[in-house]
């Protein structure tokens, strides 16, 4: 028995929903999916047409909740004990995608990540360092995930048992600023629960455009420096982190905060470029960071 969640915004999730139904029926197992949207505006319509489906529901909030809460809310509505979180904007990419979960489950006290893939072609330049990215630091092949396994799985693509969700849900209390998978994961670590990594991917759909990106990325930078000072996760658990103590430790705080309100221009010009350098969007992030800790 298996329920599979999925928070929507903004994204048309029918095909997503019509294909874990196909594979469910192939499995002959008891299950449900779950559709909650976020208090959307676009693509009500089509996503209604999941009502259709069999054992599969649709339904939209009043006001927008966030993240963390509405994920909560799914483990909430959920029946079944076993619970599979997806992204609205993924996509499996095998068609035993759900057979290879349902394999998986077992007693054992024990989260799986499938892990995440893109498409191989590049897409277009306003694109391209979303891409990049995702490419280079999220689809990591098993061998890779394993070395950190905590910090390198999201929860676009995670199966866990509802025991489990009741012992680290999302945080709620924290700003709307991205970086709770990064809280959810330190949670789990600090519990000891196991995060075991297999080859069963989804294709992340759903890129950005670079100036987006960036933004985002900005806020995701503000979301960390939140959780640090909140003492919810230790300085040194992420990397960007754990630099910046590097940083502060020689004194270098206000020296690279300059440096990077004289240098931002440049970095964005790079970064929104047809080459765009992951080096340089660390060293950008490092650089934020500095300016909003000072």
């Amino acid at each position: 028995m298996l329920s599979v969640l999925i928070p929507v915004y903004n994204y048309n999730v029918l095909p997503l929903a019509s294909e874990l139904v196909k594979q469910f029926n192939s499995c002959g197992i008891t299950f449900e999916i779950i559709f909650l949207d976020d208090a959307s505006q676009k693509f009500v319509i089509e996503n209604e047409r999941i009502n259709l489906f069999k054992n599969a529901s649709y339904s939209i909030l009043e006001k927008n909740i966030g993240r963390s809460a509405i994920r909560n809310l799914l483990a909430e509505k959920a029946v079944y004990e076993n619970l599979l979180f997806l992204d609205a904007d993924t996509f499996p990419a095998h068609a035993d995608f759900l057979s290879v979960y349902i394999s998986q489950i077992s007693d054992t006290e024990k989260i799986v990540y499938g892990g995440i893939l893109y498409e191989s072609s590049k897409p277009a330049k306003k694109e391209l360092l979303r891409w990049i990215y995702g490419k280079k630091r999220e689809a990591l092949s098993v061998s890779e995930r394993i070395k950190n396994p905590h910090l390198s799985f999201l929860t676009l693509n995670v199966l866990i048992k509802k025991n489990i969700f009741s012992k680290v849900r999302f945080n709620e209390n924290i700003p709307n600023l991205r970086h709770e998978d990064t809280l959810f994961s330190f949670e789990l670590k600090q519990n000891q629960i196991e995060v075991l990594h297999i080859d069963n991917p989804v294709f992340h759909l759903g890129l950005e455009d670079s100036k987006t990106f960036l933004q985002k990325s900005e806020e995701a930078v503000l979301g960390l420096k939140n959780l640090i000072d909140s003492n919810l996760i230790y300085p040194d658990y992420v990397k960007l982190a754990h630099y910046f103590q590097l940083i502060k430790k020689y004194h270098l705080v206000y020296l690279t905060a300059f440096g990077f309100r004289i240098f931002k221009p440049l970095f964005k010009k790079q970064l929104l470029s047809a080459k765009p350098s992951l080096f340089l969007f660390d060293i950008y992030r490092l650089g934020y960071y500095c300016i909003i800790k000072k």
